[in-house]
């Protein structure tokens, strides 16, 4: 018996250029993005690199420190306070968002009438700025001449007027309200988008086997939205994270500096004792935290193998 080999046929080279071309088309629609990354984020990213190796003050000559700016944060308690509190506020907005958004999305994701107005309402604060929404809440919350405690001692609800950012609990809580109110229509959208990829054709057997609401939920909705689950939670955590315009707009870091953020931390140090280098090694401290607890999110978010 013969055996027959069979060699692989060059390309031609009319093909060749061909492919080549497209490859040359394809790098430069990518070419923009590419270099809004470089630019805006690596860039930035190694000078922050290099400056926390510093003692770097906003006017004079640096010097070379090595890693004297990181040894200098084990020491330094207020920052690992203030991580503490962010960690502690991350928890709390971030269950306080999904709680509030989770039944906005099953509320609005199939069509009925006024669907199109719910989902234009709960995502219309998403547009405004926190800057904005902070300075708005600031208003809304002022003792005086904002709306709610006048509001209250006018209906008659309290006996006087109640300084809701005097004390933490309240100012807290205060913060938690107008983050959820800015950020829950945003997340509400990407998990609409989750619900709706779902098949209808797996529910519809679920509910010909008998299956009930909770049911249905457990075992379709929550294993199929794993990866929009992730996606949220990475954005609310991140950004729970890096929260700073309403701590800084709305309490400065009160009451006796009770809310102060990590971030709010950094701009303190960078841009209020102007020690730029120490700064830098704080945002890349909190660079390395925000990395690894996205990266344990998606471990645990993981799609489990043989689901697709």
């Amino acid at each position: 018996m013969s055996s027959i080999t069979t060699a692989a046929t060059p390309a031609p080279p009319r093909a060749r250029r061909v492919a080549s071309r497209q490859q040359w088309i394809g790098l430069l629609y990518v070419a923009p993005a590419v270099a809004l990354v470089v630019v805006f984020f690596l860039i930035p990213l190694g000078m922050t690199a290099w400056m926390s190796l510093h003692n770097w003050p906003l006017m004079g000559e640096h010097s070379y420190i090595g890693l004297g700016n990181y040894v200098a944060i084990l020491r330094d308690t207020r920052f690992w306070k203030a991580l503490r509190f962010t960690a502690y506020y991350t928890v709390i907005v971030t269950i306080a968002i999904f709680v509030v958004a989770f039944p906005l999305a099953l509320f609005v994701e199939r069509p009925r009438p006024l669907t199109n107005l719910y989902r234009t309402m709960f995502f219309m604060p998403a547009v405004v700025g926190f800057a904005s929404a902070s300075l708005l809440w600031s208003w809304l919350l002022n003792v005086d001449s904002g709306l709610f405690s006048p509001a209250a001692y006018d209906l008659g609800l309290i006996d006087r007027k109640f300084n809701l950012l005097a004390t933490f609990q309240p100012a807290f809580w205060s913060i938690i309200a107008m983050v959820v109110w800015k950020v829950a229509g945003f997340t509400m959208i990407i998990l609409m988008a989750g619900l709706q990829s779902i098949p209808q054709d797996l529910q519809e057997a679920a509910v010909i086997d008998g299956a009930g609401p909770f049911a249905r939920f457990r075992a379709i909705t929550l294993p199929l939205m794993r990866r929009t689950l992730a996606l949220a939670l990475i954005l609310s955590v991140a950004g729970s994270i890096l929260a700073f315009d309403q701590f800084y707009i709305i309490l400065r870091g009160g009451p006796r500096n009770q809310t102060l953020t990590a971030v709010y931390w950094i701009f303190n140090q960078s841009f209020v004792s102007f020690k730029l280098g120490y700064g830098a090694a704080l945002s890349m401290v909190l660079l390395v935290i925000l990395v690894a607890l996205s990266l344990v999110q998606l471990w645990l978010l993981r799609k489990p193998e043989g689901l697709d």
